[in-house]
């Protein structure tokens, strides 16, 4: 698998790209955002590893430029741990968040996780719940496609995840902690905080489509329309 490492500090590229090569993936380096996109235009990618904080064309910018026509995994590097920065990254399609300083070993899970979701084999879940069709909506798990009327929708893994637990349970109620329960994972990407943001995005996304599967339930949770 191929990772875009993109950084302007020369020792953490360095740093990353040692980690992931060892963990057996192809890695290329691009020190700003601008060089971050040729790389892009120019090669296939499995996953870009993503600093926040750079001069000129800052990483927040690159991952809307790449949402733009890519739903290639995004796991963004950050030196503040704030959650304001989190919740903008999630909201701009980001599928995790490491802050600086991290430690090696930690970096490689985020980037096993996130592509663990996203590269799911077929065979790994029973066809009867890896496509999900309701209403106009179509899940299709191990494509990691969704479609609204026919209409393909660019969702993140993780957006992908809440929305198949909202399928899963059609009708039902899911509080927050719940949808934290079925749509979480080891990489803690769905927490009690962010359960808003990424349900903010899908209903967006499908607005723009035509249709709102979701419904907010007051003061209990969220439901799948009928």
């Amino acid at each position: 698998m191929r990772v875009l490492v993109v950084d302007d500090d020369p020792h953490l590229r360095d740093v990353v790209s040692y980690t992931l090569e060892r963990e057996g993936y192809e890695v290329t380096l691009a020190a700003d955002g601008q060089a971050a996109l040729r790389a892009f235009a120019l090669a296939a990618f499995d996953l870009v590893v993503l600093d926040i904080l750079m001069p000129e064309l800052d990483g927040l910018e690159v991952c809307r430029r790449l949402r733009s026509t890519s739903r290639v995994p995004v796991v963004f590097l950050s030196s503040r741990d704030e959650e304001l920065d989190k919740v903008v990254g999630l909201e701009l399609g980001g599928d995790d968040y490491v802050t600086k300083p991290f430690s090696p070993r930690e970096l490689a899970a985020r980037v096993r996780a996130v592509l663990r979701r996203t590269t799911a084999p077929a065979d790994d879940v029973p066809r009867s719940t890896e496509v999900r069709e309701v209403g106009p909506i179509r899940l299709d798990r191990a494509r990691h496609e969704v479609t609204c009327g026919g209409l393909p929708l660019r969702l993140t893994a993780t957006e992908l995840r809440v929305l198949g637990a909202l399928l899963d349970r059609e009708g039902r109620v899911l509080s927050r902690a719940q949808l934290v329960e079925h749509a979480g994972d080891d990489g803690d990407l769905v927490t009690l905080r962010t359960v808003d943001t990424h349900v903010k995005r899908i209903r967006k996304k499908f607005r723009d489509a035509g249709h709102d599967p979701i419904e907010t339930v007051y003061g209990l949770g969220y439901k799948l329309r009928a």
